[in-house]
């Protein structure tokens, strides 16, 4: 039997409208926070507020967009001088990646560059990160799960993780209340974002029981609760979104990922949206790494049950799973390449860069550098 390690959250709390109890449960860990949050969510107004009726010490970072390094360097310097016992976010994917890499760089020394995964050097340990509690208000990620924190570095035009197992979440909150009424843009990209990790962490050389277990019970329902989501509001499609997004999260951090990741991390430390990127690159990533494996005459049940499921999701079944989820998102207006400012050539150097990235080599099979372009082609 294949042997297997299982990362998650220390504790989960999930469920329609268990927000609730969040001031409760942030009191009992720590008094001096920090919370971390957006602006798009106003209930984090009454989050606030509560934890200061509680007597809490209380120091705010408003931040938007993905975190670069110099946004880290502040939310740290921030976090330190308030003497922060633990760390709150509540937000999308990059609130919650800035929480966390502020749990464990607030108390580390150095600049948080040297923590960094960058060319061949070993970056340097965290010491014992704060505690730190995750409440995602988008479903893609799966960042309330996961051990790594995805930080711009602008002057190499990449995308780099902070990555320690004592960086998951110590509890992760998750009400999927808190997606209700998302924009209909916002909810494609970051659910195609969600079940590209499924994709990509069940075909990966990595996979294992637990995590194919998580994969092939969730990628069709996630395929068709975003289908639905895509016609109108649905609270049950949103509440197997905010799962499918948290149960994501699990697999990739318990297996790894692949080429579309690879290539997310370069192409959005251009300044492109990931979960966009995910969804452009996924059917013809699908469709490259099935005809690499097939020129090797290697095994593509998995990319065959992969294109079952999707195409059941999207209400074509025993159709072909890639060609309909790019009809899907055409239909539904995803951006293209060019509408994210990728140019074709800047391809050739994209793939490039793609083969060296961290979740490449997870791949199911070590792919050309034409087989990469050819992806970007595609999309």
């Amino acid at each position: 039997m294949t042997g297997f390690a299982l990362t998650a959250p220390n504790r989960t709390i999930f469920g329609r409208d268990c927000r609730v109890t969040t001031a409760d449960e942030i009191a009992r860990i720590g008094s001096r926070v920090l919370l971390v949050r957006g602006r798009s969510v106003s209930w984090v107004d009454e989050l606030a507020a509560e934890l200061t009726r509680l007597g809490g010490s209380l120091k705010i970072v408003c931040s938007a967009g993905e975190p670069d390094l110099d946004d880290v360097r502040d939310a740290v310097a921030i976090a330190r001088d308030h003497r922060a016992e633990c760390i709150v976010s509540v937000g999308g994917g990059a609130i919650i990646d800035l929480g966390k890499a502020v749990a464990g760089l607030c108390v580390s020394e150095g600049d948080p560059a040297e923590y960094l995964e960058q060319g061949n050097a070993s970056p340097r340990q965290l010491n014992e990160p704060l505690p730190f509690i995750a409440m995602p208000t988008t479903a893609g990620t799966g960042a309330e799960a996961t051990r790594n924190a995805v930080i711009g570095v602008p002057e190499l035009e990449a995308k780099i993780s902070l990555r320690d197992p004592r960086l998951v979440p110590d509890l992760a909150i998750v009400d999927p209340a808190l997606t209700d009424g998302s924009p209909k843009s916002l909810t494609l990209a970051s659910g195609l974002d969600a079940i590209t990790q499924f994709i990509e962490s069940y075909l990966c050389n990595r996979a294992n029981p637990v995590t194919d277990a998580l994969c092939e019970a969730n990628i069709r329902p996630a395929m068709a609760a975003l289908h639905r989501l895509m016609e109108g509001e649905d609270p049950q499609a949103r509440d197997t979104m905010a799962r499918a997004s948290f149960l994501s999260g699990i697999a990739l951090a318990n297996s790894g990922l692949g080429i579309i990741h690879g290539l997310a991390s370069v192409i959005g430390g251009r300044g492109a949206p990931h979960g966009a990127i995910c969804g452009r690159l996924l059917a013809p990533g699908l469709t490259v790494n099935a005809e690499a494996l097939t020129r090797l005459s290697a095994d593509t049940v998995r990319f065959d049950k992969v294109n079952g499921w999707l195409a059941d999701g999207l209400g074509d079944p025993g159709g072909s799973g890639a060609s309909a989820l790019h009809c899907f998102i055409e239909s539904k207006g995803l951006p293209s390449l060019c509408d994210l400012g990728i140019a074709e050539s800047e391809f050739d150097s994209i793939a490039k860069l793609s083969a060296y990235a961290s979740s490449t080599k997870a791949n199911p099979v070590a792919l050309e550098h034409a087989d990469i372009c050819r992806i970007l082609q595609i999309a």
